[in-house]
């Protein structure tokens, strides 16, 4: 494949991880908000985040096929401070969400959807991020690359909601929901200080 066919490539990865994102993120806060599950809401909420995330990333595959050596711009800029304040609210709204669970007692009334929706998003972003690292390696590209990490830690995000999911429906775990929302709280935290930090530094590379 050519280099114009690997830059429609990666511009195809990056429109259908948005798609993916918006999907995911209807269903997974309809659903967690439906069943009571935090872990799962959260996990909604994330996928909403990551699509501003992907906007940011659209404008990136454009540029860099334009001129590979431009500098970031303002849209990439403002995507990342965007989805960098989105992490941290939602960080700090899995802690208050833990605190009132816990606090009363709460039970989810099922996570059999956390379990549909995790093994789902687990198959499609595991090839998401395999064709990302393939096209970045193809095109010598290291944003390209760094955006396949940031689609590993939706993996990651991805197991942890599908650990506590698949834990309180087996068995019922009162806190399992909470622990799993704990988790996802600190992958949010992390992505929301690294999307600050590369608007300071100009760079579009979430997950260096």
């Amino acid at each position: 494949m050519n280099t114009s066919g690997l830059y429609k490539k990666a511009l195809f990865l990056s429109l259908f991880t948005i798609g993916y994102n918006l999907v995911e993120g209807i269903l997974s806060v309809t659903f967690g908000l439906e069943d009571e599950t935090l872990s799962l809401a959260g996990f909604g909420i994330d996928s909403f985040i990551e699509v501003v995330s992907g906007l940011g990333i659209m404008q990136m595959v454009l540029r860099i096929r334009k001129n590979p050596g431009s500098d970031i711009g303002r849209f990439e800029i403002t995507a990342l401070k965007i989805t960098g304040l989105g992490f941290y609210i939602l960080t700090a709204g899995l802690a208050a969400g833990i605190v009132f669970s816990i606090i009363r007692h709460h039970r989810p009334e099922t996570t059999i959807w956390g379990i549909i929706i995790a093994v789902s998003s687990i198959i499609v972003m595991t090839w998401l991020a395999s064709s990302k690292i393939k096209t970045g390696k193809k095109l010598g590209s290291d944003a390209i690359l760094a955006d396949s990490k940031c689609t590993m830690v939706c993996i990651y995000m991805s197991i942890v909601l599908l650990i506590a999911s698949l834990i309180y429906q087996f068995t019922g775990f009162m806190f399992a929901d909470s622990i799993g929302a704990a988790g996802l709280a600190w992958f949010s935290l992390r992505e929301g200080h690294e999307a600050l930090e590369k608007a300071k530094e100009r760079r579009y590379a979430c997950c260096d």
